[in-house]
Parts: C-alpha cells; structure tokens; sequence
C-alpha cells in the first residue's frame, strides 16, 4: 500500500495532552512527522475535530485536525497559524 504522507513518521511513545475549550485530556502520541501525527486515547468521542497538542517531554504546541480515527487511535495534521482556535 502506497503511504500519502509527504514526511515518513517516527515511532516514538510520549505522553501529551489534548487542549480545547479549557478541556485537558491525556493522551500518548505513538507516531510523528513535521506534518502531523498519531495519538492515543480514552475516547476519541471527546476530542473535537480542532484542538491543540501539547506534548509533556518539551511542552512544545501543536495545532491540530483530525484526519482519522481507527478505534483509540487519531491521525492528525497539523495546521499552520492563522486558522481558527480550537
């Protein structure tokens, strides 16, 4: 199968967080690339289709948009400034 993606993405295994609306959900990201990533959680039912990533190891931020979901697990793009705030 052919991987759309422009930049591969690296396994990693790092706790972050879910931002939106002064809602904080945890949530582990499995995968990264400059362009987006893939995250674990919960419940995807409670993250909306626009949020911020928060990653705990630099508290580097990421603005985020859902692309997938597969049970737990969400594949996001990130989106350049100038957008909507989630």
């Amino acid at each position: 199968m052919d991987d759309k993606r422009k930049y591969p993405r690296i396994d990693i295994e790092e706790l972050a967080y879910v931002s939106a609306g002064g809602s904080v959900m945890s949530c582990v990201v499995r995968n990264i690339s400059p362009a987006g990533a893939a995250i674990d959680v919960d419940n995807p039912a409670f993250v909306p289709q626009r949020f911020r990533l928060v990653i705990a190891k630099d508290s580097s931020v990421h603005d985020c948009r859902v692309i997938w979901i597969q049970k737990n697990r969400i594949g996001l793009a990130f989106v350049d400034g100038g957008g909507e705030q989630p």
